[in-house]
């Protein structure tokens, strides 16, 4: 059962994603129905490759189901030192594949008809003070340079974009956009399953093995028999590979909507709406949906949510923000964990013959997420590993993994105290 959220009551109709039972043989083994899994398996199932999808809940019921909706162009860090930290060749088309990321996705979302209320109006990236404005200035300027959709906008035009003063600086990324997340993770399962793509939620994957030239993936009322596998978890993942789940930290993300908005303060709130999210070490993030409602999104306590009291923050912020908003209903709180990785990069990885992962999207998860899962679709088809657009790399587990709750915790009133600093 999906957890409450704004989005679980809203979203398009869930499918019929019955559990396995017996034997089942397949191509290709998708395990998790995130957007990585889906869109690995839609990529696939356009090819006309025989695909088993297994969740252990349904599809889009981890972050894919209750993120922020934000569809942002690029990596965390600017375009130079990912060319700089991979090589001209490698790091230019990891560049290339994330910052043409938004477009790829609306191009997926109108191919195949998605109903997930997307919206392709900007991402921007807003700095407090003098010190984030020109961290954000240095990015722009690679952009542009690039020759791409990007403006860099002063302290008036960074309040014409969001209705408030409160920033020195923004980057407009017009390539950016907004979507209805769960409805979108829906919408790529039934793509899928429209081309062939088999999809069984309740049915978790409780051991992987090599079998018959190929793997078994072992299931509580059955298994599947497939010549490759791929491992799609992301900020859910088990023991099913050795390492995997301590190559990533679960981080959860929080996020507070308000009632619908009405009138001039509807008006007045981010009034080209474009998603934003804000430059610093621990970012509020934040767009009106296409009802006017008001989704303000950040760190929140790391186990699930269960009242809107310990996001209070986020609410308080909003009318900092805009004062208009002082006194309005907020009716949904919740959260989920993403996947952070220790150099902030996505990871895709190869452990064995047949066997591939991708996961770690550091919070850029919606149009990450669905790049990625192209990759491994084409990887699957037989692209050579050099020739993609993100490195395959070994799996490296995180020291120290199992102290993550308190190393988050430490990371958030560090980042909090650097961020009143700078601004």
């Amino acid at each position: 059962m999906l957890p409450p959220s704004l989005y679980a009551d809203t979203a398009t109709p869930r499918l019929e994603t019955p559990p396995l039972e017996g034997t089942a043989r397949a191509s290709v083994c998708v395990i998790g129905s995130g957007y990585t899994g889906l869109s690995a398996a839609l990529h696939l199932a356009e090819a006309g490759t025989d695909v088993i999808v297994l969740d252990a809940e349904e599809p889009g019921w981890g972050a894919s189901g209750r993120n922020g909706g934000q569809v942002n162009p690029g990596l965390k860090y600017d375009p130079d030192q990912v060319e700089a930290d991979f090589g001209a060749e490698m790091g230019g088309r990891m560049v290339a594949l994330s910052y043409g990321a938004p477009d790829a996705l609306f191009d997926l979302i109108e191919r195949h008809q998605i109903q997930c209320e997307a919206r392709q109006e900007g991402t921007i990236r807003a700095g407090i003070g003098a010190t984030n404005a020109a961290t954000i200035a240095v990015t722009a300027e690679q952009c542009i340079r690039r020759g791409w959709p990007v403006a860099m906008m002063d302290a008036a035009g960074a309040a014409a974009l969001t209705g408030t003063d409160r920033y020195a600086g923004a980057m407009l990324d017009r390539r950016g956009g907004d979507l209805q997340p769960l409805s979108y993770a829906r919408g790529l399962a039934r793509a899928a399953m429209q081309l062939g793509a088999r999809i069984h939620g309740q049915t978790p994957a409780v051991s992987l093995a090599r079998a018959q030239g190929g793997w078994r993936v072992a299931t509580p009322k059955g298994e599947v028999l497939a010549e490759q596998v791929v491992l799609a978890t992301n900020g859910y993942t088990g023991d099913l590979w050795p390492g995997l789940r301590r190559s990533v930290v679960p981080v959860y993300s929080s996020i507070a909507c308000t009632a619908p908005l009405r009138g001039e303060i509807a008006r007045g709130v981010m009034p080209q709406r474009a998603s934003l999210y804000e430059a610093g070490h621990i970012t509020v993030y934040y767009r009106m949906d296409q009802s006017n409602r008001l989704l303000m999104g950040g760190r929140g306590p790391q186990s699930a949510l269960t009242s809107l009291e310990p996001i209070r923050y986020l609410m308080d912020y909003a009318a900092r923000l805009w004062p208009g908003l002082e006194g309005v209903e907020w009716t949904h709180g919740w959260n989920g964990q993403i996947a952070a990785t220790k150099d902030h990069y996505p990871h895709l990885h190869e452990p064995a013959p047949g066997l591939l992962a991708g996961l770690g999207y550091n919070g850029r998860g919606v149009a990450m997420g669905t790049a990625m899962g192209r990759q491994i679709a084409l990887r699957l088809q037989g692209r050579p590993a050099a020739e993609l657009d993100m490195p395959v790399l070994p799996i490296r587990p995180i020291p120290f993994h199992g102290f993550w709750k308190l190393g988050v915790a430490w990371a958030i009133l560090q980042g909090r105290l650097r961020d009143r600093l700078d601004s």
